[in-house]
């Protein structure tokens, strides 16, 4: 067993001391904001993902909100709206939203660990790697409807969509 892997098995390990431990193990950028937060930049094909995780005592719950910048044209709010239903019906852990005023598309989700329970590092790397496979997935679906004059309904097609070898 790695050094690694015999730290993040201790049952005390405070859930965002655990979330550093992973951010340095995989060597993306982070800051510890606080105790209680981390803000880290995971790197996917399409875009830096700006991922933040707080853990709040008082409800136990370890919250991570990834985001990236997206500025669509006022007329297409309503398609990327139906669009963002549509993504999130498909999505079983977290959920995509579009924050207006910061001109950010956000993807969410909460780790609920009630009773005392703590998180392992095995639950937050696939929180991790959630949130960016997810956005990477549905990054050009939202391209799409924002700028390429695609129906939600066709954009849809491209993130449902397996892909099959290499180009």
């Amino acid at each position: 067993m790695s050094n690694l892997e015999q730290y993040l098995e201790t049952e005390d390990l405070h859930p965002i001391d655990l979330v550093e431990t992973l951010a340095e193990h995989h060597d993306w950028d982070f800051d510890r904001i606080a105790e209680d937060q981390i803000a880290m930049a995971i790197e996917g094909q399409w875009r830096t993902y700006s991922i933040t995780l707080a853990w709040s005592g008082y409800d136990e719950t370890l919250r991570m909100v990834s985001t990236f910048e997206m500025e669509p044209p006022a007329e297409k709010l309503p398609a990327l709206y139906d669009l963002l239903n549509r993504a999130n019906d498909t999505c079983w852990s977290g959920a995509f939203t579009y924050w207006e005023a910061q001109k950010l598309m956000v993807f969410r989700y909460g780790l609920v660990l009630s009773g005392g329970l703590g998180a392992g590092a095995e639950q937050v790397d696939r929180m991790l790697t959630t949130a960016v496979m997810a956005s990477e997935r549905f990054y050009p679906a939202f391209q799409l409807v924002c700028w390429g004059d695609r129906t939600p309904e066709d954009a849809m097609q491209v993130a449902i969509a397996e892909a099959y070898g290499r180009a």
